[in-house]
């Protein structure tokens, strides 16, 4: 088993504002924090699992992961494997670092309804983007049923990475869905910023309703949303956005923002024009700046988005957006402090953090995409005994040539068998 690991903290404001300093950095190896300041560590939970991408709770207080390869995993309170929830194995295309099975995701009436909604890959080649909607074993809630998928919406892709692969309900009600530009360097066939394209949007449909309406993007300007949240406190919208070449970004819309939104790409990656350097640009009509960035150096390479804490365990981390980066394995925290968004890094995991999940008590947990899934939890006595080992890295930025697929497009809801 893994030890904990722990660090301190150390804001300073985001997105190139001027620095606030709330809590000093005294390092770059072990970190202290003033008083009042969160520290914070990681506690194994679960470990022995298959590229974990995911983890969410159903609302009864359960947790489930997302293995990559086409499992949803139920885990038991102490973290172990209670049973392999549903596999579509035999249908998700995994063959790519970025295609498989992406996320799950249970609607506020799951345990009247049973049913609930997966982000997957399909076919061959570059594949599609399925949505689709499954249904709890009524005779045994420790599965769901392979056979009632439906599949509410699916988007061809152009290329094999750049899939988005979140999807969770917001607030409303209504099921959000975060997709990437569809891959390439660059969004050579420009999708994110296309109002006709589903790519490199975020999405939102009512899955109620089929066929479902997807004629209004709720946002747009998207490169690769890979992880977005809703603060469950106050409806909130985060998003991590994996940038290109040079900025990892973090984007936000307050609770109840009218449709509409542009993020920027690819005409900005994070608050710069691109392509870089040198270059000078517009910002699109209705752009939307992130609220932080941060650069790929010492080691970063791919955001990925996380929750705003409203746990009980660690009370000095209520409010704060806490969030990552695979490579580095570096833990952020970001909130807003007199009306500017400060950001302090937590944590140097030592993790290749490819997901956060939060339960339904508002804990936080991260996801380490070899294998283990570990607790947030308030930094005790403790001292580290090991380096976790970090597993193989997915490519953030890949330039692959488009293989032959289906088109980009809408499939009309039909039901396998």
């Amino acid at each position: 088993m893994r030890s904990l690991l722990r660090g301190g903290v150390g804001w300073l404001v985001a997105a190139g504002v001027s620095v606030v300093a709330l809590w000093a950095v005294l390092g770059t190896g072990s970190r202290a924090a003033e008083p009042g300041g969160p520290e914070i560590e990681l506690k194994p939970f679960a470990q022995g699992l298959s590229q974990p991408v995911h983890l969410t709770g159903d609302g009864s207080g359960r947790l489930f992961v997302v293995e990559r390869q086409g499992r949803i995993r139920l885990l038991s309170t102490g973290g172990s494997v209670l049973a392999t929830y549903l596999d579509i194995t035999d249908r998700v295309l995994s063959a790519g670092a970025e295609q498989g099975l992406l996320s799950v995701a249970f609607p506020p009436d799951f345990a009247a309804s049973g049913h609930f909604y997966v982000d997957y890959t399909a076919g061959s080649g570059a594949g599609e983007t399925r949505i689709s909607r499954f249904t709890a074993d009524p005779a045994n809630p420790s599965r769901a049923l392979p056979g009632s998928e439906q599949v509410i919406l699916a988007i061809g892709q152009p290329y094999a990475n750049h899939n988005g692969g979140q999807v969770a309900f917001g607030p409303d009600g209504m099921l959000y869905i975060g997709t990437g530009d569809g891959g390439g360097e660059g969004d050579p066939q420009g999708n994110a910023q296309d109002p006709y394209e589903l790519l490199g949007k975020l999405l939102r449909v009512d899955p109620r309703q089929l066929p479902v309406d997807i004629d209004t993007h709720y946002a747009k300007g998207l490169r690769n949303p890979w992880r977005f949240s809703f603060d469950r406190a106050t409806g909130d919208i985060y998003i991590g956005d994996v940038g290109q070449d040079s900025f990892e970004e973090v984007d936000y819309l307050p609770a109840g923002a009218s449709p509409g939104a542009n993020f920027g790409w690819d005409v900005m990656e994070g608050n710069h024009c691109y392509p870089p350097p040198g270059t000078s640009c517009q910002q699109p009509p209705a752009y939307v700046a992130p609220i932080a960035e941060y650069p790929r150096t010492l080691g970063s390479c791919a955001v990925t988005g996380g929750f705003v804490y409203r746990g009980s365990q660690v009370p000095d981390l209520s409010g704060t957006y806490v969030y990552g980066d695979f490579c580095s394995g570096r833990i952020w925290g970001l909130r807003q402090a007199g009306g500017a968004w400060t950001n302090a890094e937590l944590l140097q995991s030592g993790l290749s953090i490819i997901s956060f999940g939060e339960g339904d008590d508002g804990e936080l947990y991260v996801v380490d995409y070899g294998g283990a899934i570990y607790k947030i939890q308030r930094k005790s006595s403790a001292k580290p005994s090991a380096t976790p080992t970090k597993a193989p890295s997915p490519t953030a930025t890949p330039t692959a040539t488009p293989p032959g697929g289906p088109k980009r497009g809408v499939v009309p809801a039909v039901a396998r068998d």
